[in-house]
């Protein structure tokens, strides 16, 4: 070392500053990593506590939670690129680290935030949460990151489509190849259809709120909400749909519980169940399924319009509670009760309408619950299988003959859709309880590319909606 570089002064240490924003989003990652929480679970309180502090404006909630969800969203797509820019298997670099730089990567490749602040910003929260030193290991790797757009990192790290269409289209739309496969073999048809709604499950969903009959309508719901900042629902009578950055908890009519948040799918296949033709008394109706509560709240309305019963059931204690809440003021007569629907504690044959949404693999919500795409695996399936079958059994058990079964899951899985159908009706074993098909496309009015029937598939590239699918049964005998 020479005598000049000897005597030049060392370089201050500058601490690093925290960014409101991207600390928000760290934290609500690691909480998705560590807890197996849900985003949006996680996030709402993080930003009004940030609010309530003093240390966001709406524009910076906005960015916070794009940050969030178009980071778990893409995450596939980004571990694929940050693979391609680090000298190790991708399982050796600590989830924190992982997270800062999914971070940046989604700054860089899928915002317009300018580049040199998407790295300097990731670097200095890094520095803040991890140490210097690993951050100049997100300083590096983003620099790499930074000199392609995502479409040339597509090219380099995605096979090509000719090559492998599954594992090409697993990459580049960020969905595990197992989950592709399996949208692919419900959707049908070609390359075009299943990429359309690989990309749906991209995008953020809009906000949808329901009116509950005789507790308020759409028009009040549209004058609440304001002409500029809502549209009518696409399909249901009952929808009306929030422009981007709405927030329903702060609608009064919302608070009080005449109306509420329900996915445009989900209000769908209540209505249908409600309004299936039926022979014979119409007094008393099951949610067998029932929380959180979305689909008896609206069942609840409607049945109250005729006078009829609604008894809904939820086996888990908590759930139960939310069912109750989003029931509470309904002026017609119903009742919520903690109860297993395989081992239900009604008297057989004693229901003129039945609700059976049962639990699933949740793939027809991933781009509400973007997380889950990485979390479920093709076993769980195999889990879910013998519950969906006993559900379906009991609630068959549960109606009259005469009476409407309404099968409905959130996913449009074929093992646990129409083949669940399949076996209860007639497969493997013989049919438990005799029943028919009842066509559920003409109780969806309106309603395009329903296809061959009877049951019914929503999609979020056709629909808008979540990937909601619908059997109705008629027991006979």
């Amino acid at each position: 070392m020479n005598e000049q570089a000897r005597r030049r002064p060392a370089t201050p240490y500058r601490r690093p500053k925290k960014d409101p924003v991207r600390m928000l989003a760290f934290e609500a990652l690691r909480a998705v990593d560590e807890r197996d929480a849900y985003a949006n679970l996680v996030l709402p309180p993080l930003l009004k506590k940030a609010r309530e502090n003093k240390e966001f404006e709406t524009r910076d909630a906005a960015l916070a939670t794009e940050l969030v969800y178009g980071t778990l969203r893409r995450q596939g797509t980004y571990d694929a690129i940050i693979s391609a820019c680090i000298d190790r298997p991708l399982r050796e670099v600590d989830p924190p680290v992982l997270d800062v730089l999914a971070l940046g990567a989604h700054q860089l490749l899928g915002t317009r935030i300018p580049t040199h602040a998407a790295v300097s910003a990731s670097v200095e929260l890094a520095r803040v949460v991890l140490g210097d030193g690993r951050a100049r290991f997100v300083n590096a790797v983003l620099r790499k990151i930074s000199q392609h757009d995502l479409d040339s990192w597509l090219q380099q790290v995605a096979p090509s489509y000719d090559q492998d269409p599954e594992d090409h289209l697993a990459v580049v739309h960020s969905h595990p190849r197992w989950v592709v496969s399996a949208l692919w073999d419900a959707l049908g048809g070609g390359r075009a259809g299943i990429e359309d709604l690989l990309e749906a499950d991209n995008e953020r969903p809009e906000v949808t709120l329901v009116a509950r009959p005789g507790r308020s309508t759409t028009a009040e719901l549209l004058e609440a909400v304001g002409e500029d900042s809502a549209l009518p629902g696409r399909w249901s009578p009952y929808a009306v749909r929030l422009a981007e950055g709405g927030e329903p908890g702060a609608l009064d009519v919302v608070r009080d519980g005449r109306a509420g948040v329900q996915d445009e799918g989900s209000q769908l296949v209540a209505a249908a169940v409600a309004n299936a033709p039926i022979d014979g008394p119409d007094a008393r109706w099951l949610d067998g399924c029932a929380g959180p509560g979305g689909k008896a709240a609206l069942m609840a309305a409607l049945a109250a319009g005729r006078g009829a019963f609604l008894l809904a059931a939820e086996k888990q204690p908590h759930r139960a509670r939310l069912v109750a809440r989003a029931l509470a003021g309904n002026p017609g007569p119903y009742q919520v009760i903690t109860a297993d629907g395989t081992r239900p504690p009604w008297v057989p044959g004693s229901f003129d309408r039945v609700l059976v949404d049962v639990p699933c693999s949740g793939l027809g919500a991933l781009r509400r619950r973007p997380e889950s795409r990485w979390r479920r695996r093709p076993e769980d399936l195999e889990g879910f299988a013998p519950l969906q079958r006993g559900l379906l059994r009991e609630a068959l058990g549960a109606v009259r003959i005469g009476g409407i079964v309404g099968y409905a899951t959130c996913s449009p899985h074929l093992a646990e859709t129409r083949i669940v159908v399949e076996d209860v009706l007639g497969g493997p074993g013989g049919p438990a309880l005799a029943a028919e098909w009842v066509d559920a496309r003409p109780l969806m009015p309106g309603v395009p590319a329903l296809g061959d029937g009877p049951d019914v598939q929503l999609w979020p590239h056709l629909h808008g909606t979540d990937a909601m699918y619908l059997a109705l049964l008629r027991r006979t005998a």
